[in-house]
């Protein structure tokens, strides 16, 4: 059975903006049914014709606007005689999303991962770190890669992407890119981003991670021991850029912060804590959140030793750091020097921190998160593990309760 259409165009006179124009609507009715949608016209109530439905007049304004409204009108009777060929039934639902099918607009993947990428550049410094803008653009070429490897295209409708683009694309990261499990489940993660771009923009409907699962496995985070880090102090380097490295470094073992963080740190950032001592106040750039560290003896003299370095006065910085790369190339030598085997970076001061400079001396985790500047205890567990020290140190109070239980084979020990 064919419907009637019925097509009114109103004014919404209680809808008048500032200049007293008011909107002009268009009612689809069918079978008793009623679709309202704005013309995205507006004109001044008293040049409006209720009866004709129309705009008054032979102005060009008037011509425009009627004009508009008229090819309106054949866009839904073009809408009813395509759903009449394709033998669905005319109703308003049917009307609405042939209208919003025939003007839906294509949107492909990789304009908005640049577009993406982009803003993160303008906003390095302020919101992000180069680091954070270098992940996003290995991921896009990754995933122009895949886009190329999976389907010999070079960009695509992300009204395609489902759970199976999903699973090729991190089969692809693990089996052509050989990546590992924690890198490859990153860029998932990163691609994960953009989709959840898409869907905030309702540029998709579905979410194709929706079922998607994937682990992050956890790593053995790799950390100084005590000797290892006096062997460091100990040290005599005979190059200054050498020393000047281990000394942000260290700085870095009794302070827990990230490279990025001690780089940003003025004297402004030095003040007096709650225990009257000097303490650091700052702001992670990671993650923004506060970090609040004491001031130990070894971060005090390396903070008097650089205080008037020509670099940190020019600079208006706290120490005269160097580029990440170049300390972690230096850092390579210091190991090598101080014939520590472990693969020497500067993150790991922050494990160190965490581990043998806090827990194994018996700092509450507590405590060692807030000054790492983690907002939930989960986050420093994957940082400071219970070391080897503290489970004998438990143990032996455990071990000493048991050995003063006599050795009676007929009384209960528990």
């Amino acid at each position: 059975m064919i419907e009637t259409i019925s097509i009114l165009f109103y004014l919404k006179r209680a809808k008048a903006n500032a200049q007293g124009l008011a909107p002009i609507f268009q009612r689809i009715t069918i079978n008793g049914k009623r679709l309202d949608n704005s013309t995205g016209k507006f004109i001044y109530p008293s040049k409006w014709h209720p009866e004709m439905s129309k705009m008054r007049g032979n102005s060009e304004e008037a011509r425009l606007i009627n004009s508009h409204l008229e090819y309106l009108k054949i866009k839904i009777f073009t809408a009813e005689k395509s759903l009449i060929a394709n033998n669905l039934d005319v109703t308003v639902e049917n009307i609405k999303n042939n209208l919003i099918g025939a003007t839906k607009r294509k949107r492909f993947l990789v304009p908005i991962f640049e577009e993406h990428n982009n803003k993160i550049n303008e906003l390095l410094g302020l919101e992000y770190a180069p680091g954070t803008y270098e992940r996003y653009q290995t991921s896009l070429k990754h995933t122009k890669d895949f886009l190329n490897w999976k389907y010999n295209v070079s960009d695509f409708d992300i009204e395609n992407i489902d759970h199976a683009f999903i699973a090729d694309y991190e089969f692809y990261l693990r089996s052509v890119r050989k990546c590992a499990n924690n890198t490859a489940v990153k860029y998932i993660k990163n691609f994960n981003k953009i989709i959840k771009i898409c869907l905030a923009n309702y540029w998709l409907e579905k979410n194709p991670f929706a079922n998607y699962k994937s682990k992050v496995k956890e790593v053995e985070r790799v950390y100084l021991s005590e000797d290892e880090i006096q062997n460091i102090i100990n040290k005599d380097f005979k190059t200054e850029r050498l020393s000047l490295v281990r000394d942000i470094f260290l700085f870095s073992c009794f302070t827990g912060l990230a490279y990025i963080d001690v780089k940003n740190l003025t004297k402004s950032h030095i003040s007096i804590g709650i225990d009257g001592d000097k303490w650091i106040f700052t702001h992670r750039q990671k993650t923004e959140s506060a970090s609040k560290i004491p001031v130990l003896p070894v971060t005090q003299m390396i903070i008097d030793k650089y205080a008037d370095h020509p670099q940190s006065i020019n600079e208006d910085k706290l120490l005269p750091i160097l580029s990440n790369q170049k300390m972690n190339a230096y850092l390579k030598e210091i190991a090598a020097v101080c014939e520590i085997e472990k693969e020497l970076t500067f993150h790991i001061a922050r494990h160190t921190f965490a581990t043998t400079i806090t827990l194994t001396n018996g700092v509450p985790i507590e405590s060692v998160s807030k000054m790492l500047g983690h907002k939930n205890l989960r986050t420093t567990q994957h940082y400071a593990k219970v070391l080897d020290k503290k489970v004998s140190e438990d143990m032996k109070i455990l071990r000493d309760k048991f050995s003063l239980i006599p050795k009676n084979e007929n009384k209960k020990i528990i």
